[in-house]
């Protein structure tokens, strides 16, 4: 039995051999072959001109904001606004009693009335002292004084009369005069006194005007603080009033990117409130120094607010856009890829990949700025997607 196992093994033996000779065969021919190279899209870094932009934040604040005080004291008739009305420039805001304004200022004008009357003045009449009634009555006296002088001073000459009726009549004249001038005088200072009287006048108007509370201009109604039966004084805060289109944008930009900012610069703004929506606003001023405790520049922006959605003292995010500089290296955004931080692109040479560590700039449509790590004119492979390695050999398509 023994033999016989042996007999059959031994005529096996060269066939296993055979076998284990064209299975080494065929992995030296494997490791001998080059691997298969993956197909890639490639893109050509693209060198043009973009709009670039300086981001920095800043708050929104009314164009106009007044504490309407009352400018006369008394008590309140009437409020014919509430928070949120919009108002015109001018429109009542709170009414206060006139009861003792009128009265001031029909005291005023009776007096007016009664010095214009003493110095028979008509209204818009000009004045002139030589038609006062006094002064002609002194005047008319003078004349009779002097005639009765000449008279009597021909007389004398002829030896008709005495020098002692010369010398009454002289001294009646120089009376006459005196009393003329006396006249002249007192109606110059009645004539001031008119015009005390006319400026009494126009005070006690402006006091009656005053009981009116009135906007300053247009705009909303952003605190009523009186009621109707409050007695205010002069001075008190009756209303605020706010206009809010346009409204201003107080930007604070850092100091190594004051050179970049001027006025007229266009402005795109977003608020928190209307996510993926911008609002276009201007610089209007910039401020000539920095705030020495932020090292910062503030600057002003003017935005359109038709429409009423944006509100004073919303946080906003604005980008303001720069003057056109050096040409921008642009590459598809989809031929980024970032790991753990690090932003690489596959430059394709030869049919293999170089990876290249980059840097983001801006971003324009579907395309990314690259400023530092390759080359106008080179070509990157899109849509990575983790499945190339650095001297990876590719196909390009």
């Amino acid at each position: 039995m023994t033999v016989r196992r042996a007999f059959i093994l031994v005529p096996l033996l060269p066939v296993l051999a055979a076998l284990a000779a064209c299975r080494a065969d065929v992995s030296t021919e494997a490791a001998a072959a080059p691997p298969a190279a993956t197909p890639v899209a490639v893109a050509a870094v693209e060198s043009r001109p973009i709009d670039r932009y300086l981001r920095v934040t800043g708050s929104l604040i009314a164009d106009e904001q007044a504490e309407v005080s009352a400018e006369t004291a008394g008590r309140v008739i009437a409020i014919p606004v509430e928070r949120g009305s919009r108002v015109q420039a001018g429109a009542v805001l709170a009414r206060i009693s006139a009861t003792e304004t009128s009265a001031q200022l029909q005291e005023a004008e009776a007096n007016a009335a009664q010095i214009e009357s003493r110095l028979g003045l008509t209204p818009n009449q000009p004045f002139e002292a030589a038609k006062v009634p006094e002064v002609m009555n002194a005047k008319a006296s003078l004349d009779y004084a002097e005639a009765e002088f000449n008279r009597i001073k021909s007389l004398l000459d002829q030896k008709v009369v005495s020098q002692s009726e010369y010398d009454q009549r002289r001294t009646q004249v120089e009376a006459a005069r005196q009393q003329y001038q006396v006249a002249l005088n007192s109606a110059q200072q009645s004539y001031r006194s008119l015009d005390a009287a006319r400026a009494r006048i126009t005070v006690a108007r402006k006091a009656v005007a005053d009981t009116d509370v009135r906007a300053p201009f247009a705009g909303l109604v952003a605190e009523r603080v009186v009621s109707v039966g409050d007695y205010v004084t002069r001075g008190a805060h009756v209303a605020t009033v706010v206009r809010v289109d346009p409204l201003r944008l107080e930007l604070t930009v850092p100091e190594q990117s004051v050179s970049l900012i001027k006025e007229g610069l266009p402005v795109s703004l977003s608020v928190d409130a209307y996510p993926g929506e911008t609002f276009d606003a201007k610089v209007r001023f910039v401020s000539p120094s920095l705030r020495p405790e932020q090292r910062a520049l503030t600057v002003e922006a003017v935005a359109v607010n038709t429409d009423g959605r944006l509100k004073p003292g919303m946080f906003a995010t604005a980008r303001i856009r720069q003057a056109a500089g050096a040409p921008a290296l642009l590459v598809p955004a989809n031929a980024i890829e970032t790991i753990a931080g690090t932003t690489r692109v596959y430059v394709v040479k030869n049919n293999r990949v170089e990876e290249r560590i980059v840097t983001k700039g801006e971003t324009v449509g579907d395309r990314l700025e690259i400023t530092s790590g390759v080359a106008a004119g080179e070509s990157v492979a899109t849509d990575p997607k983790g499945r190339l390695a650095d001297g990876q050999t590719v196909a390009a398509r």
